[in-house]
Order: C-alpha cells, then structure tokens, then sequence
C-alpha cells in the first residue's frame, strides 16, 4: 500500500511539474504570438497609410493630366482659328 501511495504520489508530482512546463511554455507561446501580432497590425496600418498618400497623388496626377489636356484642347482650338 505504502508503495502504491508512493508511486501514485510521483505520478502526481511529475503530471504537476508536466502542467507547470507546458503552462510556462504556453504563456511565452501567447506572449510571442501577441507580439507577432501587434507587429503584423502596425505594418498594415503603415501601410494603409502609404496606400492612401499614394491614392491622393495619383488623384492629383490625373487632375493635372486633366488639366493639361483640357489646356492643350484649348491651344490646338485657337491655332485652328488663325
């Protein structure tokens, strides 16, 4: 009986010490996918950012193009006049 108690308090003690191995290591795990985490989210964020300033620019890019176009459409106009 005293064996029995013995070995079932070693089974005991090492699925304990198992539990607080894997507990530690699922918590580094977590922390590390956090962190991954965090890093993936502002590199999107970042690069929304740089989605939309280029967005704006080629928003400008065509108003000028249109600009430009409407300005030579005007030129070739008064050249056909004289």
């Amino acid at each position: 009986m005293c064996r029995a108690v013995s070995t079932m308090s070693a089974r005991i003690l090492a699925l304990t010490g198992t539990l607080l191995l894997v507990a530690c290591a699922s918590s580094s795990d977590v922390q590390r996918a956090q962190s991954t985490a965090d890093q993936a989210l502002s590199a999107a964020q970042q690069s929304q950012q740089t989605a939309q300033a280029a967005s704006q620019k080629a928003e400008q890019a065509d108003s000028n193009a249109a600009a430009a176009s409407a300005k030579a459409d005007r030129m070739y106009q008064q050249n056909l006049k004289k």
